[in-house]
Formats: C-alpha cells, structure tokens, sequence
C-alpha cells in the first residue's frame, strides 16, 4: 500500500498501518538475532518476557481483525495459550499486516466511520469505527514496542531507532 495508491482519505491511515509493518520489521530483525534465551527470559514487565509480550500483540490483532470481519474471535483471554516460536509469531504478525493494509485499502469514508459493536474478553460491550481501530492497533503495537525496547536495554541490547519521525523521514514514500 503505497501512499500513491491510496485515496485522500485513507493516506493517513494508510501511512500509519505502513509504519507499524516497519517499525515490528525493525523489532523482529533484532530480536531474530538473539539467542532464544534472552527472548523468553523472565523479566519485570507486564507480560513477563518478550515472547509473551509479542504474544499478547499479535493476540490483540487478531482479535480486532474478527472485529472488524464480524466474526467470533474465539479468544478467552489477551494471551495465546500455545506460544510459538519467534519466526512463527513473526510469519503471523507479517500475514496480519497485510491483512490490514488490503482490507483497509479497500475502504471507503463511510467504509471508516462505521461503526463496529464487539465484545471485549471481559463480556462488556465496546463500540469503535473502523478507522479507531486501526488507530488502536497501531497504537497498542507501539506501547508494547517500548516495552520491547526497555527489555533489550536490560540485556544490554541497543536497536535501531523506530519512531515515526525516522519512517517518515528515511522510508516513507511521499510522492515527491
């Protein structure tokens, strides 16, 4: 999904769900490099190592795909119970991205103020346009990248810098 192709009104969101396939790119391209031990090592953070934290990502993204699919998610909770290995999680997060950006492209104005009425995992009621979607699991992937980050400076682990700004600037295609 090139910036290009898209229409004016889904530039932005389009931009934003190219950032995040580049920014996890970065994030799977170090972690690749690691021994496997530093992956699942205990670690004081909220879902106790980088596998589980990549875990509850990719879960979260896949739920909000049947979300917007309409469809039963099957999930119980906001961690998978069976934790692949990491070129696994990595294969899975690549086909949701383009899941993502196809489907997304697709969509028109309307397409992205609609409304979509889902269930969270603890039974209450959400409601979300289609776009606040995407926004969330952008979002929700770069919180999570920080605290991916946090753990690869406790290993000591440095990686190359994934903010926005730096996309922008070096990768992204602004017609020019």
């Amino acid at each position: 999904m090139s910036r290009l192709s898209l229409p004016d009104h889904l530039r932005t969101t389009g931009m934003f769900l190219q950032y995040r396939a580049w920014a996890d790119r970065l994030t799977y391209e170090t972690l690749l490099q690691l021994p496997r031990e530093e992956i699942v090592k205990p670690r004081q953070t909220t879902f106790g190592n980088i596998l589980q934290t990549l875990n509850h990502v990719l879960v979260v993204d896949d739920m909000f795909r049947h979300h917007l699919q309409g469809t039963e998610h099957g999930y119980r909770s906001r961690q998978a119970g069976q934790i692949l290995v990491l070129d696994e999680w990595w294969h899975a997060t690549q086909a949701l991205h383009q899941w993502y950006m196809k489907t997304c492209a697709g969509w028109s104005v309307d397409d992205l103020k609609e409304q979509i009425s889902f269930a969270f995992i603890d039974g209450q009621t959400g409601i979300m346009t289609r776009e606040e979607i995407i926004l969330h699991v952008i979002n929700h992937s770069t919180y999570h990248r920080g605290f991916i980050g946090d753990m690869l400076k406790q290993i000591p682990y440095s990686w190359p810098a994934n903010d926005l700004t730096v996309f922008l600037r070096n990768h992204y295609d602004r017609g020019a």
